[in-house]
């Protein structure tokens, strides 16, 4: 089974790459600049067209969400029309496309974690489009898995846990926000879902296709805990730590407003798949030690 997917360098597809590596059968072909340019939509059909895979993951997307509040048609371009220009080039070769959403698409009001009923109202300009890509999605090919996850980190790239563990090194406090809720995701983790999805397709089942289900790390956090599970964990590990004061949304004021509560319900996923994220405290600790264990982890 060939998997392509988008992105060369980001979070989940070099996680994706590596979970991908023991799985016998298995080719997983990240596509990126120079070859695949996602900002140039016309280009997309004729690659995938080329490149001939069975599944498609979009992992790439514009997230950076206060520049998509300066910069609304970039995230537009690349979170509603790339998408859905790769549905469209999927679904000419007959593939299902499977493509990573966000909690962002939630407003952060309901007392509860979200289901994939739950109606989506975003904040900002990149839950947004995010959404918008959701609907061009399922518009452009009926044989689509749409994914939303929340909070990823990993031992690639930047994210809130590598920061968090610089900081340890060079600073004696850091503020970090306690009133917003959500799932801390291990992007290891959610590959192995994906793939679980992936392989039960192989086997011959279609279970999934046309759905919508919530991916993210069991159990649920503030910024404020995340941050001071990386302070302690660096402490016992012989490293760096900094204390962690816990402020409001209001005392620490972004371009772009964060939902309150991005928690999600996966159940779904699990009743579906037989498949259940780790509790998110057991895999930022596994992160941690491994990124303390290699220190050159870009």
């Amino acid at each position: 089974m060939k998997i392509l997917v988008t992105g060369r360098e980001g979070q989940l597809v070099r996680s994706l790459i590596e979970r991908a590596g023991g799985i016998s059968g298995v080719s997983l072909v990240p596509f990126g600049r120079p070859q695949l340019d996602l900002e140039r939509t016309e280009s997309i059909a004729p690659i995938v067209a080329e490149a001939a895979p069975d599944v498609i993951i979009n992992a790439a997307a514009f997230t950076a969400v206060d520049l998509a509040e300066e910069q609304p048609e970039r995230a537009a371009l690349l979170n509603e029309a790339a998408p859905a220009a790769l549905a469209e080039a999927a679904r000419r070769i007959g593939a299902p496309m499977v493509h990573i959403s966000t909690d962002y698409v939630f407003d952060g009001a309901s007392p509860v974690p979200y289901g994939e009923q739950a109606s989506p109202h975003p904040l900002g300009v990149y839950g947004r489009t995010k959404l918008a890509g959701e609907d061009k999605v399922r518009k452009a090919n009926a044989d689509h898995v749409i994914v939303r996850t929340s909070w990823v980190y990993s031992p690639f790239g930047r994210n809130f846990l590598k920061t968090m563990m610089a900081l340890a090194k060079s600073q004696e406090e850091v503020a970090v926000v306690g009133d917003q809720h959500g799932n801390p995701t291990s992007a290891m983790d959610l590959a192995d879902g994906l793939l679980t999805m992936i392989r039960a397709w192989r086997s011959g089942r279609t279970t999934g296709l046309g759905e919508t289900y919530h991916l993210a790390g069991s159990g649920h956090a503030t910024w404020f805990d995340f941050a001071a599970l990386i302070m302690r964990e660096s402490a016992r590990l012989g490293q760096g730590s900094a204390k962690v004061r816990r402020i409001r949304t209001s005392e620490w004021p972004t371009r772009a407003r964060r939902p309150a509560n991005s928690l999600l319900d996966c159940s779904k996923f699990e009743s579906h798949f037989g498949f259940r994220m780790p509790a998110w405290e057991i895999s930022a600790r596994a992160t941690i030690e491994r990124l303390l264990g290699e220190p050159a982890a870009a």
